[in-house]
């Protein structure tokens, strides 16, 4: 089993989507023979912005690019040949300001590549990378969970599905701004649920 951690919160410690996530992955490599994990920490790895450079680079054509445009390109492919190579892929993802992390949101913007991890069918949009179990580790200072608030969710549901990765577990903690107590509550809960869903 070839499992591929994603850590996007901005700390290097004390994140807890990074701790779930942790947990996830310890929890599938005690259940299974032969893992090998790759992790990814894009706090201490950050990984480029999409900017004009980088969209030159994508759209010049590969024997037309230039050294630092291929290097460019060279980045993103890395990052998608990790998620290719991936049987499961863990997430963890911390909600900022109601939405995903620039951190992961980079991530994506990699990992999303035309004729390589989705196509334009007839129909519309189809995604590439089938077959691989998701588990996304989400944690939240506040209650959002089902409501109005949670741009979250739906951001990465719509973005996974888009590149082909429709088995998805998600696991919470929420609540974990609001005293020592809530605190203790939302891990108690968000182990739980690992658990619920690791048999």
């Amino acid at each position: 089993m070839n499992i591929l951690q994603i850590n996007s919160s901005a700390r290097s410690t004390g994140s807890e989507s990074t701790r779930l996530a942790d947990a996830i992955v310890a929890k599938l490599s005690a259940s299974a023979a032969n893992v090998s994990l790759t992790r990814r920490d894009l706090a201490a790895q950050p990984h480029p912005v999409l900017d004009e450079a980088t969209l030159q680079a994508l759209f010049t054509p590969a024997e037309q690019r230039s050294a630092e445009q291929a290097a460019r390109v060279a980045l993103d492919d890395a990052l998608i040949a990790q998620v290719q190579a991936a049987d499961v892929i863990v997430i963890g993802s911390p909600m900022y300001n109601f939405g995903i992390t620039v951190q992961l949101k980079s991530w994506f913007d990699a990992i999303a590549r035309a004729g390589v991890t989705f196509k334009y069918g007839p129909t519309g949009p189809v995604g590439l990378l089938g077959g691989k179990k998701v588990y996304v580790a989400v944690a939240r200072g506040g209650m959002h969970r089902d409501g109005p608030t949670d741009t979250q969710l739906p951001h990465l549901k719509m973005f996974l599905s888009f590149i082909g990765l429709n088995d998805v577990q998600f696991v919470y903690a929420e609540g974990l701004n609001l005293g020592p107590d809530a605190m203790a509550k939302a891990q108690a809960q968000a182990d739980a649920e690992v658990n619920a869903v690791l048999v």
